[in-house]
């Protein structure tokens, strides 16, 4: 995975000589995420790990009123004819849900393959403009998705992987001229869980050859860390054991957002985070909201979005 870096840097180096090639360029996102399906909210919490010194921090998108993504790699684009950049995470067509039924586990649902398909559409008119080699493995994604949210009909908490992988091949006679196209994208459930399988903390990486201890390792090595938050409150102790017995899931959701907002800053030592709450009837909070400002821009119209309905942006300090 480390490859991705070198992604970064071709493609910084490509928006060198853009002069004469007209190359767009990316700035990539990494990091890490960290979802508590608790009793009744999902908690989440995302830690910024830069992968180069112009690289942006992982963003929040809004998909519809019950789900959020939180996007990682290429999520943001820099053409040369432009002096603002492009972000996926901007001006979303809101999805509207299909089928409230998951009728085929192994497949992905058709509002799941929808929403794929508006990042894709999203995606393609940039990635047509790399011509130069990207070093990625045929299995790394170019940009990552994690999906976060409640599927209707009570069917519950749901947390997604949607991947972009890329392929890359020669155009004519020059070699060194490469045609790219995104490919469909992969649908991976993280959560729930198969049946008799552990409820537990769900987590991701990008790239995912970190080698930091995940989350759920730390508590299960009783991390000195871990063991100074469990003696210092009791609810973190019996929240900690809940997620050790495989019952995250009936963890008291405010121990939940506490636990996370103080061990939230253990894993990040010094880097940027931010956590957020969700409920089932589409309530959302920013507990810790990200550092970056909200640029005052119009968004999106969307004529399905109620006038009440829960939004991202953070509310400006009274």
């Amino acid at each position: 995975m480390r490859e991705l870096l070198v992604l970064g840097a071709m493609l910084l180096a490509a928006g060198s000589t853009r002069a004469q090639e007209d190359e767009i360029v990316a700035n990539l996102s990494g990091g890490r995420v960290l979802v508590h399906v608790a009793r009744d909210s999902i908690i989440f919490g995302a830690i910024n790990q830069p992968l180069e010194a112009n690289g942006v921090p992982p963003r929040v998108a809004q998909i519809d009123t019950g789900h959020i993504g939180i996007l990682f790699g290429a999520e943001e684009w820099q053409l040369p004819a432009q002096p603002r950049p492009i972000r996926l995470d901007r001006d979303i067509e809101h999805v509207g849900r299909a089928d409230p039924h998951y009728q085929q586990p192994t497949e992905s649902e058709s509002d799941l393959e929808q929403l794929g398909v508006i990042f894709l559409e999203k995606l393609r008119p940039l990635v047509s403009q790399l011509h130069h080699k990207i070093d990625l493995k045929p299995d790394e994604p170019l940009l990552e998705i994690v999906l976060i949210g409640y599927a209707p009909k009570q069917y519950g908490p749901e947390v997604w992987l949607i991947e972009y992988r890329v392929e890359q091949e020669s155009v004519g006679s020059q070699a060194d001229y490469l045609q790219t196209r995104p490919l469909r994208p992969r649908f991976t459930q993280l959560y729930p869980p198969e049946k008799r399988e552990a409820h537990t903390l769900v987590e991701v990486r990008f790239p995912n050859d970190s080698q930091d201890v995940p989350l759920l390792g730390l508590i299960q090595r009783n991390d000195p860390r871990i063991a100074r938050l469990k003696s210092s409150e009791q609810r973190f102790a019996k929240l900690i054991e809940l997620i050790k017995r495989g019952q995250a899931q009936k963890a008291d959701s405010k121990d939940s957002a506490d636990f996370m907002q103080a061990v939230l800053p253990l894993l990040a030592g010094g880097a940027n985070f931010f956590e957020g709450a969700m409920g089932e009837s589409g309530t959302f909070q920013w507990i810790v909201p990200p550092e970056e400002p909200i640029e005052k821009e119009k968004p999106a119209e969307d004529k399905n979005r109620p006038p009440d309905a829960p939004t991202l942006r953070r509310k400006p300090t009274p």
